[in-house]
């Protein structure tokens, strides 16, 4: 007797996983998540399974954007640039919540979802998904109608 996994079922497994990734992030590094654990915690192959380095530009965001990942090259091994907006450099404080969803899609690539990168930081931050998901929307709140150029 084979057991049939739907799309749901690896959605779902998915979505666990990185609840779990995620609480190990904040067991080993929290409670409070600040600039000096985020760079531990990229420099850790346990919380980040590929290269990573903040690149504090708008070179690599579309308009309106926060921060983004983008590959150093062809293979993932080659490492990421997680590109975020410039003005945050003033509020390193907001920068490890806006960084850690970007770490999904360095882990996941395109199976994870934005509901997995909140489940992620949620978990990681110690705060239930809706705390997570307002922090995101203030911190997103000073971005609107400004232009990336």
């Amino acid at each position: 007797m084979s057991i049939q996994l739907t799309a749901e079922d690896a959605r779902q497994s998915l979505n666990a996983h990185v609840a779990a990734k995620g609480a190990e992030i904040q067991e080993k590094y929290g409670p409070d998540l600040g600039w000096k654990e985020l760079q531990l915690i990229l420099s850790d192959p346990e919380c980040v399974r590929y290269p990573c380095e903040i690149v504090f530009s708008a070179s690599g965001l579309e308009p309106g954007e926060m921060a983004h990942p983008a590959a150093k090259g062809t293979k993932p091994e080659e490492g990421f640039a997680i590109y975020v907006h410039p003005l945050l450099m003033t509020q390193l404080a907001q920068v490890p919540a806006l960084v850690i969803y970007q770490l999904v899609l360095v882990n996941y690539g395109v199976f994870a979802s934005p509901d997995d990168a909140e489940t992620y930081g949620a978990a990681a931050l110690g705060l239930t998904k809706e705390e997570y998901y307002q922090k995101l929307c203030e911190a997103a709140d000073q971005f609107s109608g400004c232009s990336n150029l």
